[in-house]
Parts: structure tokens; C-alpha cells; sequence
């Protein structure tokens, strides 16, 4: 696991990752194994995660897809929840405290913030990424902008 506070307060941690994602990318695109990998390799790498995963976007309705983490929510309207934010809005949605955000789904009650990255490729929504924390305040703007760029190699390298 890479320590991202001693790798330059985050920056050079994620630039590694991103290299390290280039890499297990390179020769695969097919979407659901890049996908399945990409949360397995989330949830080894970053540090204090309780569930890193996929919901996918089926008829304007996230529905689960790989993950890493105790079972999850199987069906996400757009319109509940940090994740049905994020594909409403097609913004990241990174929340300190989900207990305080309005309509949000206790999927796992040991889950007290988020990061939910939208999974746009081509103006079409995929899907999003869930990032979830049992530590109050656990994702700052730098892992937004990093997990925002380890997204966009991704999608660049996954056909979806």
C-alpha cells in the first residue's frame, strides 16, 4: 500500500498510481475485468477504504457492478444518494460526512464519507466509481483530483 502523506502530501503517491494503472491496463480492455481490477487495486492501495467499486448506469438507474468491500446496494436511483448525485450531476461528489448529506443510502453503516467519481467516456454516462471511508473527512481536493485522473486512464483505456 502506498503511503500517500509521506509520498509528497498525495501528489507523487498519485502519480505513481497512475503509472502502476497505466501499466495494469496496457494489455486488457475489456471494461468489466479493467473494472474488476481497477477496485481490487484501489481498495490494496489506498490507505483506510472500506469499499471501492463500480455501479453502472442501465437505464438511468446505477446498478452494482465490481467492487471490493462487504456487500453493497444493488439498485442506486439517480435521484438518492451520493452516487445517484454524481450521475444526476455527472460531478464528483466528495462528502466528509454522508450521514449529513440529504437522501443518502447507508449501504454499510461503517461508512462515513465518499468519493464518487462519474464514469463519463464520448458525452455518455457509464457509470460512477464509489470510493467509501469509515473516517469523517478521509478524502481531501488532492485524492479527488488524483482519483479523477486514475478515472480518466481508465476510461482512455477500457472499451465502454
Amino acid at each position: 500500500m502506498i503511503d500517500l502523506q509521506q509520498a509528497g502530501a498525495g501528489l507523487d503517491g498519485y502519480a505513481l498510481l497512475a503509472a502502476q494503472a497505466e501499466s495494469l491496463f496496457a494489455d486488457e480492455r475489456d471494461f468489466i475485468a479493467n473494472a474488476s481490477q481497477f477496485s481490487a487495486f484501489l481498495f490494496n492501495e489506498l490507505p483506510d477504504l472500506n469499499w471501492a467499486g463500480f455501479y453502472l448506469n442501465r437505464n438511468e438507474e446505477l446498478v452494482l457492478g465490481p467492487f471490493q468491500g462487504k456487500v453493497a446496494c444493488v439498485r442506486i436511483p439517480f435521484s438518492k444518494g451520493v452516487c445517484g448525485a454524481a450521475a444526476r450531476t455527472r460531478e464528483t461528489q466528495r462528502v466528509e460526512d454522508v450521514h449529513a448529506f440529504p437522501g443518502h443510502i447507508a449501504c454499510d453503516s461503517a461508512s462515513n464519507s465518499e468519493l464518487v467519481v462519474p464514469l463519463v467516456k464520448e458525452g455518455r454516462l457509464i457509470g460512477v466509481l464509489d470510493l467509501d471511508s469509515p473516517t469523517v473527512g478521509r478524502f481531501s481536493a488532492q485524492d479527488q483530483a488524483g482519483i479523477e485522473r486514475l478515472v480518466e486512464i481508465f476510461l482512455r483505456l477500457s472499451d465502454c
